[in-house]
């Protein structure tokens, strides 16, 4: 007791939140939600090694999302997964009898795979939709701001000049109107000197917010 009362006090020291579960629910648990992501994204952008500088010149912010994480330590992650080697194999293997489930869908008629003007499977829409409908069903799982119970909000895109002190003066314009951003990102286009601001508010704040903005001389990206 006096050991677990100090990790407790320690955790909240620093601005944590303890959560007390067992050895193996929690290596299931990370494995899930931290370990096989990391994987999975750094799978992703080990594609991109190669690739042309044309190509990479099309990528949008979906790829930077989903490669973010890929710039990790590789030691430290290495140490980790080893670590927690079976839940993590367990998860994999799922992934990839998933990963063949969809190629087996998809993948045009022998001998045409990777061919210009190669026609997918028949079935092959079905077999997108049904990866891309689990996928939502469990991104609406992950919980929501502090923790609590997920929550639709409606976006607020604005273009921010990039040059110094605009972020700041939209999030000040922002609180002028009395308006709280919930969440927050910022989308970049090669060649473009301006970002896509990704305001997240409170449905019902939504209109109001953009006039306001509008209002003030930004200007706002609808549809």
């Amino acid at each position: 007791p006096e050991a677990v009362l100090r990790v407790r006090n320690l955790a909240v020291d620093v601005g944590a939140t303890p959560v007390a579960m067992g050895a193996a629910e929690h290596d299931a648990a990370v494995a899930a939600v931290s370990h096989v992501p990391q994987l999975v994204s750094s799978l992703v952008a080990a594609r991109l090694e190669g690739l042309p500088e044309s190509c990479l010149a099309l990528a949008g912010q979906g790829l930077r999302d989903v490669t973010r994480v890929a710039a990790s330590d590789p030691r430290l992650w290495s140490a980790i997964v080893v670590a927690n080697a079976g839940p993590v194999v367990g998860l994999l293997r799922e992934v990839a009898a998933d990963l063949e489930r969809l190629i087996e869908g998809v993948a045009p008629a022998a001998g045409g795979v990777g061919e210009e003007g190669a026609v997918a499977a028949p079935g092959a829409v079905g077999a997108v939709t049904d990866v891309m409908m689990r996928g939502n069903t469990g991104q609406a799982r992950i919980p929501g701001k502090h923790g609590g119970a997920p929550r639709r909000y409606a976006r607020v895109q604005v273009l921010v000049p990039d040059s110094a002190g605009e972020l700041g003066r939209l999030f000040s314009d922002v609180g002028a109107a009395g308006v709280n951003i919930e969440d927050f990102s910022l989308e970049h286009s090669a060649g473009q000197r301006a970002g896509l601001a990704l305001l997240s508010v409170v449905p019902g704040a939504a209109a109001g917010l953009e006039q306001a903005l509008e209002g003030r001389g930004w200007r706002v990206v609808r549809g």
